[in-house]
């Protein structure tokens, strides 16, 4: 296993800068989707208990990249370091957006969804350097010093983040209430048909994905399929057990485990092809892959964990009793 993970480093994978701009025309389309279903006081509810927030926060920005290098160095011998500076670099991103549909979906709190990734998305010109410095030094120092290389300084470009947060979240949401407000009666029916609308355009955005480097998936994808699940289902274990500990609302529950489970691996990808930041001399193929992977992934494991919260009742009655009787 370690040695073929090791081969991703030979690999040069593509990034369609075009394809990134399309991705996030779909993801503007969907948070005007998620907004039709926001109500402004809920918001308010967040802000008069804060306590879920401040456990998702916490959850996001410090457990997750704690725990990604304590399972770095668990299976040392059998993920090369290019890879596991991948997971590190990945943990060290914000939410992703895509969680706020997911959680609305899945009959979370979506207000708290969108505040989270808001604020995660704001702070990370100052947590993802941090948490990478921090988890990628250690983890060179102690562990595998070839991967020095890769350990650079991050420098988060200040206009992708006001583009997710204006373009992506701000102006969708703000659209979504207002439709909301002065046209109560179309924005009922728009809801139902963008939940579903929603739905196929995120299969799309896998094809994208997936397209742009189809063989190289094909070809590598057996073991990165085991560590990105591996780390995906930490991800939401982090949050689902951080808001049980804190006695969160089911809804609360819902938002946070969502949220730290999925990340904004499309910043990493941004990150990974900015020659200033990675030069293209350096061998990252594992680090590019595994982002890449991640990408694809939290959406397919995004949507089956959101179905099954909307569907089933397994996070609230336990086992014996998974699905809800009509």
């Amino acid at each position: 296993m370690y040695e073929s993970l090791q081969q991703l480093d030979t690999l040069i994978i593509n990034f369609n800068k075009t394809g990134n701009w399309l991705l996030m025309l779909f993801m503007a389309v969907v948070m005007y989707g998620v907004a039709l279903g926001l109500k402004p006081q809920f918001f308010r509810g967040v802000f008069n208990r804060p306590g879920s927030m401040f456990i998702g926060l916490f959850s996001q920005w410090i457990v997750l990249p704690l725990v990604t290098f304590l399972l770095c160095v668990l299976f040392r011998n059998y993920v090369p370091p290019m890879v596991a500076m991948g997971l590190l670099l990945v943990a060290s991103c914000p939410g992703g957006a895509v969680s706020n549909f997911m959680t609305s979906y899945g009959k979370g709190n979506a207000e708290l969804s969108v505040l989270m990734s808001t604020i995660t998305t704001l702070a990370a010109p100052i947590f993802t350097p941090i948490n990478y410095a921090i988890w990628g030094g250690l983890y060179t120092k102690y562990l595998d010093q070839s991967a020095a290389d890769v350990l650079r300084t991050l420098q988060v470009p200040p206009l992708q983040i006001a583009l997710t947060v204006i373009l992506i979240i701000g102006i969708p949401v703000l659209l979504g209430l207002l439709t909301v407000k002065f046209a109560p009666n179309a924005s009922a029916r728009l809801k139902e048909i963008m939940r579903y609308l929603s739905i196929v355009v995120f299969l799309c955005v896998v094809g994208i994905m997936m397209s742009q480097n189809f063989m190289l998936f094909k070809e590598y994808i057996g073991y990165i399929f085991i560590v990105v699940l591996i780390h995906n289902l930490v991800g939401f274990g982090i949050g689902y057990t951080a808001s049980t500990i804190g006695k969160t609302p089911v809804k609360d529950r819902r938002a946070v485990t969502l949220e730290t489970g999925i990340q904004n691996s499309g910043l990493g990808l941004l990150l990974l092809f900015n020659t200033g930041i990675f030069p293209p001399e350096i061998a990252k193929g594992g680090m590019v892959f595994v982002t890449a992977w991640w990408g694809v992934w939290h959406i397919i494991s995004g949507l089956l964990l959101s179905t099954a919260f909307r569907f089933s009742a397994f996070d609230t009655t336990g086992l014996p009793k998974f699905w809800r009787k009509k």
